[in-house]
């Protein structure tokens, strides 16, 4: 008779703790959505944007349901944030829709403690996104009153492994250098001989080329331990121009 209880028992038993875990679910899910009450949208972002299609970090997937991305974008433009989609920020800049900022990340694999070169800062979202993996990151930005509100926000939410600076990016931040990931959220048309020089022994470069009336490549660029380069397309992208003196001679030399 015990063989035959036992099973039964431990129907019984699983049903319990089926009931608690609902129970619990059931009393904790909109408490935590009252805190966050972005939280569901961030969700619904991962699971329909990024997870069908092909990001699979749990690092980067855990990273993008963390950022507030709602708090890096202007207030009429709230309600927009998490839809798959550009949006914009003003002085004719945009953030980046989800995917592409996930799948950037992912790309640039930047490890824990991992030293980050971030050349266009933008709103900010992808330097928090690069942070909420436990990089130090280095961001530049050229557009001043950008890169005013960027650093705001960035401090208001904590993220104090961020270092901003508003300037020309294309030279890089030498005096912080080597990097171990160097992430450009704007296209050239060649990619900037600084940021080879500065990408460390085994690092990688994620950066948009191309001219600004065309579509550009996502490429990514790998430096071996003997400093040798290696180069991939990854993706069709359109990005916004990477402005600057020798951004804008590189252009104008084509």
């Amino acid at each position: 008779m015990s063989s035959n209880r036992s099973p039964r028992r431990g129907a019984r038993l699983r049903r319990w703790l089926l009931g608690l875990f609902c129970a619990h679910a059931a009393v904790c899910a909109p408490a935590a959505q009252a805190a966050d009450p972005e939280a569901l949208a961030r969700e619904q972002m991962v699971q329909r944007q990024l997870l069908a299609r092909d990001i699979d970090d749990p690092r980067v997937l855990a990273a993008m349901r963390a950022v507030p991305r709602h708090r890096f974008v202007p207030e009429a433009h709230a309600a927009d944030a998490y839809l798959d989609q550009p949006l914009p920020i003003g002085h004719d800049q945009t953030i980046s829709q989800p995917y592409i900022v996930a799948l950037m990340t992912q790309l640039a694999r930047p490890a824990p403690g991992a030293r980050v070169l971030e050349v266009g800062t933008g709103s900010g979202y992808q330097a928090a996104v690069l942070a909420e993996l436990g990089a130090e990151v280095y961001t530049v930005e050229i557009v001043a009153p950008l890169a005013e509100r960027a650093a705001r926000v960035l401090a208001e939410l904590g993220y104090d492994r961020v270092h901003m600076r508003a300037g020309d990016g294309y030279a890089g931040w030498p005096e912080h250098a080597p990097f171990d990931v160097i992430v450009v959220t704007a296209a050239p048309e060649r990619i900037p001989q600084p940021l080879l020089e500065q990408l460390a022994p085994g690092g990688r470069l994620v950066i948009p080329v191309g001219p600004v009336s065309a579509t550009q490549q996502l490429r990514l660029v790998k430096k071996d331990a003997q400093g040798r380069l290696h180069e991939r397309s990854v993706i069709p992208v359109r990005f916004v121009p990477l402005t600057g003196e020798a951004a804008d001679r590189d252009r104008g030399g084509r």
